[in-house]
């Protein structure tokens, strides 16, 4: 492999870089997605017999949409001599033209919803048939609602001791307004936890090898390379990044079907939402049609439909598809640890490592080491996935 290249040899490139790098850091999409009222609106919707179509608010913008729309596409991509990476630096910026007009229409129904779509896609005929699929297996005996549980105190020192295994330091913060019970920030290298959440130990588990194991081991990855897009993030790379993350968990063998089931559920909602079926429609088929816990009904209805319609949640079963599939092959998983990065860019990856550009990951996923997963029902259906 060639040495780092310097700043003078690639001049263009990493001014270039650098200014993406400069206007990218306000538009971290779950800053602003997470409403902030979702507490007393999910008290409302069940006072309401579930007919009630919650009106949730958000955190305003931090920015100037227009202006930095125009400092993204003022960029003088012709100084990048090489045709891929002219064109890989292109697709970065339309990536994140999408992410700042997802931000700016969130609250706004439809016009949210569409901006969504040309960020995340929705699920194809093929991801439902995975989906249901996966929802025909009954779950396993192990029941997590069962368990003992633990204080967002308690799970705060566990994730402390998890990354002793890591070489980096990062913050944690507790907070109320967010959908999930854990969340990575990645421009302020944080983990968020929910507030007043209990934890399971499987939870536990599974948060720690997702957010930590993987968001914030390519997190830090991304900040250790010379160019700034890998920690910024390349086109698409949500699908890829979740995908590594839940399988991750599989590898750890703290997946369980109930989480999968958990994932699968989430196509299902974002396949009702692509129908145009409204919140209490998408709780409805989930809890009255599929029988889930209406507590879980409503947190996943919540994560597709807030905002207006997002559709970001379906990509985790595709990537895990993905993901399995890639490593059953026997190839390495270390190119897509490397920062944000997305499995079709792998081409790109591998050209700027090989002209001193990228370098390999400094931190590998230590789950991936040896396979710990010990349910067959788990490897057979993952082996199944179209």
């Amino acid at each position: 492999m060639s040495t780092i290249k310097t700043t003078k040899e690639y001049k263009g490139l990493f001014d270039i870089d650098a200014n993406l790098n400069r206007l990218v850091y306000n538009i971290e999409l779950l800053n602003y997605i997470n409403p902030l009222n979702s507490a007393a609106e999910k008290k409302q919707f069940f006072s309401s017999k579930c007919n009630y179509e919650p009106q949730f608010k958000y955190p305003k913008l931090k920015f100037n949409g227009y202006k930095l729309h125009r400092l993204f596409f003022s960029q003088r991509l012709e100084r990048i001599e090489d045709d891929d990476i002219r064109q890989l630096y292109e697709d970065v910026i339309y990536e994140y033209s999408g992410l700042i007009e997802c931000i700016q229409t969130i609250g706004q129904g439809r016009k949210f919803y569409y901006n969504s779509l040309k960020s995340f896609g929705t699920p194809t005929e093929k991801d439902i048939e995975n989906a249901k699929f996966i929802l025909r297996f009954e779950d396993s005996e192990f029941n997590e609602d069962l368990v003992p549980l633990y204080s967002v105190d308690e799970a705060k020192a566990y994730f402390e001791d998890f990354s002793k295994r890591y070489n980096f330091n990062y913050n944690i913060k507790i907070s109320k307004n967010i959908a999930a019970a854990a969340m990575v920030l990645n421009n302020t290298q944080t983990l968020v936890l929910k507030k007043n959440h209990t934890f399971s130990k499987n939870q536990l588990v599974v948060l720690a090898n997702h957010e930590i194991g993987v968001h914030l081991v390519t997190t830090f990855n991304g900040l250790s390379q010379p160019l700034k897009i890998f920690s910024n993030g390349l086109p698409n790379n949500v699908e890829t990044q979740e995908g590594l993350a839940v399988y991750s968990e599989f590898m750890s063998g703290s997946l369980t079907m109930q989480r999968l089931h958990e994932l699968a559920f989430r196509v299902i909602a974002a396949d009702s939402l692509s129908k145009g079926h409204c919140f209490s429609d998408t709780f409805d088929l989930l809890h009255n049609q599929y029988k889930l816990d209406r507590d879980k009904a409503f947190g996943i209805t919540l994560r597709i439909h807030r905002g207006g319609g997002f559709t970001k949640d379906h990509l985790y079963l595709s990537g895990l598809r993905n993901v399995y599939q890639h490593a059953n092959k026997g190839k390495d998983l270390g190119a897509l640890l490397t920062g944000k990065v997305t499995m079709e860019y792998l081409p790109a990856i591998e050209k700027l490592q090989d002209l001193g550009l990228a370098i390999p990951p400094m931190h590998y996923t230590d789950s991936y080491m040896s396979n710990d997963n010990k349910d067959t029902n788990l490897e057979f259906i993952l082996k199944s996935l179209k």
